[in-house]
């Protein structure tokens, strides 16, 4: 079985935090996301999904994100019911996020903001071993060093 949700749209309220019985966190809040095509002569229209994000997620989401900023999310798509107040059965449909990135988008000021730019470089870049080792022409320029040998690699 296979259950992978990928969005990226924009949160539409302000974050909620609460805390479980247990001390665990848990945030919700709702992304939209435009739809890919549009009638001519009408709006885009967006489609909204609920997120739930735990733990160190929901710390990291109510820290960085608020209303407003593009976000994407990665997770599961999950339903639950329960029964209101008045004691009907209400059905959820939700994301619950297993992964919650900036997506690069320009602060207001025109320039990448901190956090993008931090997430970005903080990122781990792919790694992969070379096919061959490339014959070294002339020294490296600026900052770089040489590649190191595969005794150097974890694995």
């Amino acid at each position: 079985m296979y259950n992978k949700v990928i969005l990226m749209g924009r949160i539409t309220h302000d974050l909620e935090m609460r805390t479980t019985p247990t001390g665990a966190n848990v945030c919700t809040f709702s992304i939209a996301v435009d739809r890919r095509f549009q009638q001519k002569g009408e709006e885009r229209k967006s489609d909204f999904f609920n997120i739930v994000a735990w733990r160190q997620q929901a710390d990291f989401v109510c820290r960085y994100f608020g209303k407003g900023r593009m976000i994407l999310v990665e997770g599961e798509l999950q339903t639950r019911s329960y029964d209101d107040k008045n004691g009907n059965k209400v059905r959820v449909t939700e994301i619950v996020a297993d992964r919650l990135c900036f997506t690069g988008e320009k602060s207001q000021g025109g320039a990448y903001s901190e956090y993008a730019a931090s997430a970005s470089s903080s990122a781990p870049a792919p790694t992969s071993a070379p096919a061959a080792p490339a014959p070294q022409a002339s020294a490296p320029a600026g900052d770089f060093s040489p590649a190191a040998t595969d005794d150097d690699y974890p694995f």
